[in-house]
């Protein structure tokens, strides 16, 4: 597990993680392998997270996708809850007490932050990529930024 706050010297940790999935995802371009991979890269590399995991679009309405953690809630429509406001701005969600959030929905009642980022490729919302975690106020703008630019690689390096 890296560091994020101790990654110091070379590569930020962000950056290194980057580095580490470009190479994991790159001689495969199957959506299911690498959306497996992606949620099992994130929830063994960052700390403090509890679920990892892709909810993904059919028909507006999101449903269960490759994931690391407990069950989950199988359908999600838009609009509803973290996943769901995601899914109808195509905004980034970072929720630092899901508890306050307006309509959550309680899949794993130890969760109590959120960061939530819509996958979007030309133009069509494929899904949204889910991170969970125990801790209040976990994830931070540079996580909102880091995770964004390894879901963009996701993207990149995957056929949606």
């Amino acid at each position: 597990m890296i560091d994020l706050q101790q990654a110091g010297a070379g590569l930020s940790g962000y950056s290194m993680l980057a580095a580490q999935l470009e190479s994991l995802l790159a001689d495969e371009r199957d959506f299911i392998a690498n959306s497996a991979q992606f949620s099992a890269f994130l929830f063994n590399e960052l700390p403090d997270l509890n679920w990892a995991g892709f909810y993904l679009n059919r028909n507006e309405e999101l449903v269960l996708g490759p994931f690391q953690g407990k069950v989950a809630c199988v359908r999600i429509p838009f609009g509803r809850g973290v996943c769901g406001a995601a899914a109808r701005t195509l905004e980034t969600q970072r929720v630092e007490d899901v508890h306050a959030f307006p309509g959550h929905i309680a899949c794993d009642s130890a969760s109590n932050s959120e960061l939530v980022v819509p996958l979007v490729k030309d133009g069509r919302l494929i899904g949204v990529l889910d991170l969970d975690s125990p801790k209040l106020a976990r994830f931070k703008e540079e996580d909102q930024s880091g995770i964004e630019q390894l879901a963009a690689i996701f993207l990149r390096l995957t056929d949606c």
